[in-house]
């Protein structure tokens, strides 16, 4: 893999045309290569390099393996006044919530609260971006999805569950929005699989072996299990997701997401919950009032010398803007090969 320190800068421009043409050259449909791409151009745009362009590599295993469908045509259902539902037909998920987006959000305006269940598609990402995106439409949102069960339960030492991410997004006033992304695993399985490639040491606690025992060896990580974050808190909001984007929509949970993979290791395939809230309805008479009781809350953390979530990724963003990004020499030559 060469020297694991040496890195590459690309624009930001770059590392989209290279997204899109690893893509194309997989043979994912033109709407799937612009919706995914920009998801991968985001988590480099935004220093999360677990969620960036070393997702190809994902990609390109999960399509080799025939576990994505490549040209998947979303089919969206109008269920109920506020809901909506879009089947992905095995497909990406991301551009089953690019066409689910505006109806979500027009009947959340309508009826104040409104839920979009995806289902059947195929995931890969952070789940920021949807969050964020909703917020860009006034909206506070959740999201959630299961995966492939790679993590044990509190007291467990065998995978049961996802990493079962939790989004959440707030509007602010002439600000990024505040959200967060937490996997309820002590952390994401992009960052082992980084730890793998770089040859670097788990820290303690994030994994144990296939006998249960702690592990920071992350090739013993990915054989064994992940370990959810706080202990019995966390397997119980693993389990929450578990429920709410398995069976509550009608598909499927980690456990029957990786029987489905079939020894395959491609991505997880399942479903995502995602609802939105109209601050505007909620608040009542004195919307803007109340906003700005949030934002004086949030200048209270800040007050403190205290981050909130995602303002690294924003400084990483305005950063990134203006220099373009580093990417590891290694990854880059692994991604190039794919257009070989």
């Amino acid at each position: 893999m060469g020297d694991v320190s040496e890195k590459v800068r690309l624009t930001l421009k770059e590392v989209r045309a290279l997204a899109h043409a690893v893509l194309s050259q997989q043979g994912l449909a033109p709407d799937h290569v612009a919706a995914v791409a920009e998801t991968m151009v985001a988590g480099e745009r935004d220093g999360c390099a677990s969620h960036g362009i070393y997702r190809l590599l994902v990609c390109h295993h999960t399509i080799k393996a025939g576990r994505v469908s490549v040209d998947a045509v979303p089919q969206v259902t109008d269920v109920a006044p506020a809901m909506v539902r879009v089947d992905g037909g095995g497909g990406y998920a991301q551009l089953a919530f690019a066409l689910g987006r505006p109806i979500l959000s027009e009947k959340a305006r309508r009826c104040g609260i409104a839920a979009l269940a995806i289902n059947h598609c195929v995931h890969f990402a952070a789940l920021w971006p949807e969050v964020e995106a909703l917020a860009a439409d006034g909206l506070i949102a959740f999201a959630f999805t299961a995966s492939h069960a790679w993590v044990a339960p509190a007291g467990g030492n065998e995978p049961l569950f996802g990493t079962n991410p939790i989004a959440f997004a707030w509007p602010r006033l002439g600000s990024y929005p505040f959200v967060f992304d937490l996997a309820t695993s002590a952390v994401a399985r992009g960052e082992i699989e980084l730890h793998r490639r770089e040859g670097r040491a788990l820290p303690e606690g994030w994994a144990v072996d296939v006998n249960g025992h702690p592990t920071t060896d992350a090739a013993e990580a990915l054989a064994g299990a992940m370990l959810t974050f706080g202990g019995h808190k966390g397997s119980a909001l693993a389990m929450m997701v578990e429920l709410i984007a398995g069976p509550l929509i009608g598909d499927l949970t980690s456990a029957e997401s990786l029987a489905h993979d079939g020894g395959a290791k491609a991505s997880p395939f399942g479903g995502e919950l995602v609802i939105a809230i109209d601050p505007v309805r909620f608040m009542g008479s004195s919307p803007q009032e109340h906003l700005q009781r949030a934002e004086r809350l949030f200048e209270d953390v800040v007050g403190q010398g205290a981050r909130l979530p995602s303002q690294r990724r924003y400084e990483a963003r305005e950063r990134s803007l203006k220099e373009g990004v580093e990417v590891p020499a290694a990854l880059l030559a692994d991604i190039r090969a794919l257009l070989d």
